[in-house]
């Protein structure tokens, strides 16, 4: 985005607090740091603005389609968008699918020894870690029938992708990993017309990301107990706070 490396730190601090407000229980008391972050993109932006670098907020302030280009608000919202969706939502995945392997010590064995593996084994660590939890909402637009239960018109509708993965009618034992997997068109990334446009970065990123960390660490180990890892509060992003590790 091309934060300078100086505020690296103060910008981390104020995109975690922006991203917990996601957590439905009172995001008011955030609103202080979430307008002091805004504030910060915007003087960022104007800088940008008045001279050009080589990152991503300036190919933002220089796009142009037909002459007209992106305001303020659309800048910012699209800043946002790759904050949630183009970085935390990989960093869930590295994460909890590190944490899942560790937890897999044969399923770890075998990726190390058959690295071929990876790109299946990712598929199968976006499932089973399911790195966005739920779908963001949805409202009928009629009166609709699923299981004998229906959904009045007008009604709120939440999605739980990571129901779905672990739908046993679809995924044969569902609740094991297993890295080998071939079935398994999982809706880690959604579907239809709302379906990921990050989708193959962050497959790339998870398969790169991963396979170096078992290669440069083969003896990668938790160093503390499994049920002393803390998961990030809130509905939609799953994702753990740290995972503290030995090599």
């Amino acid at each position: 985005m091309g934060v300078p490396a100086k505020d690296n730190a103060k910008f981390h601090r104020w995109t975690q607090a922006f991203l917990s407000a996601s957590n439905f229980k009172n995001p008011f008391f955030l609103i202080p740091t979430i307008m002091s972050l805004l504030g910060y993109l915007k003087k960022l932006i104007k800088a940008r603005r008045a001279q050009p670098t080589d990152d991503l907020i300036t190919a933002l302030v220089l796009a142009r389609d037909e002459g007209d280009h992106l305001s303020e608000d659309e800048i910012l919202a699209m800043i946002f968008l790759l904050l949630v969706a183009g970085h935390e939502t990989t960093v869930n995945l590295i994460g909890s699918g590190t944490f899942a392997l560790l937890e897999h010590p044969n399923q770890l064995a075998r990726l190390q020894a058959e690295p071929v593996l990876i790109k299946t084994a990712i598929e199968e660590l976006l499932r089973f870690t399911c790195p966005v939890e739920m779908a963001t909402e949805r409202y009928a637009r009629e009166d609709i029938t699923l299981a004998g239960v229906t959904i009045p018109h007008g009604e709120l509708v939440m999605a739980v992708l990571g129901s779905a993965n672990r739908d046993a009618k679809y995924f044969d034992n569902p609740d094991e990993l297993d890295i080998a997997r071939e079935r398994n068109r999982h809706l880690a990334f959604g579907q239809g017309a709302h379906y990921c446009l990050g989708a193959p970065l962050s497959r790339l990123e998870g398969q790169i990301a991963i396979q170096t960390l078992l290669q440069r660490m083969p003896n990668l180990s938790l160093s503390i107990p499994s049920e002393q890892i803390r998961w990030r509060g809130g509905f939609v992003l799953r994702g753990i706070e740290a995972l503290p590790v030995s090599f």
